[in-house]
């Protein structure tokens, strides 16, 4: 069977994806405790996506939702991790900005350790794209859509979406020339 560089290249983008939610749940979380969510988009999904991003480009100061929606757009597929918000309980932390975890939770504040796992857990799913040579940008505004959309099955709070892309081009890098091109 012949395979064509387009199903290659989505193939080995998918291939990449899986590994980098690997990746993301594997890294290294503070006291060894795994709230990371992470999870891949392609197809209708990852459309319906897109389209989410363009409702919510319309809020004040949120135009680069719709030029990050062309960019995902125009990608393979996306994977998306979020970690759930449970503080470790600990006493004496205060990293969050509150004195202890039943204080943080009282104010309805994110937990440190938890979004700094979610820091590395990113990071770690991201080497893995750079190692394989697959075009990616880490996206806030892939994750708030997500989050709009109740893509997380879990309490995910805060959430980053990753697109993959493949090309002779980096469509992430000169991104207001790709949303022209579009």
């Amino acid at each position: 069977m012949k395979y064509n560089t387009f199903v290659s290249e989505k193939t080995a983008t998918l291939n990449v994806a899986h590994q980098m939610v690997t990746a993301a749940k594997t890294a290294p979380k503070g006291c060894g405790t795994d709230k990371i969510v992470a999870f891949i988009l392609d197809g209708e999904e990852k459309y319906q996506l897109c389209e989410e991003m363009k409702k919510m480009a319309v809020l004040p100061a949120s135009g680069f939702f719709e030029r990050d929606a062309n960019n995902l757009n125009l990608s393979h597929c996306v994977v998306l991790i979020g970690v759930i918000n449970v503080p470790l309980g600990l006493t004496t932390c205060g990293f969050c900005g509150f004195p202890n975890c039943a204080a943080s939770v009282k104010a309805g504040s994110l937990c440190a350790f938890n979004t700094t796992d979610l820091g590395i857990a990113i990071g770690s799913a991201v080497s893995i794209a750079a190692d394989h040579r697959i075009d990616n940008r880490v996206m806030f505004s892939i994750g708030k859509a997500a989050l709009s959309l109740g893509l997380f099955e879990e309490d995910v709070h805060i959430a980053y979406g990753i697109p993959l892309s493949t090309g002779s081009k980096s469509i992430f890098f000169d991104r207001e020339a790709a949303s022209v091109l579009l």
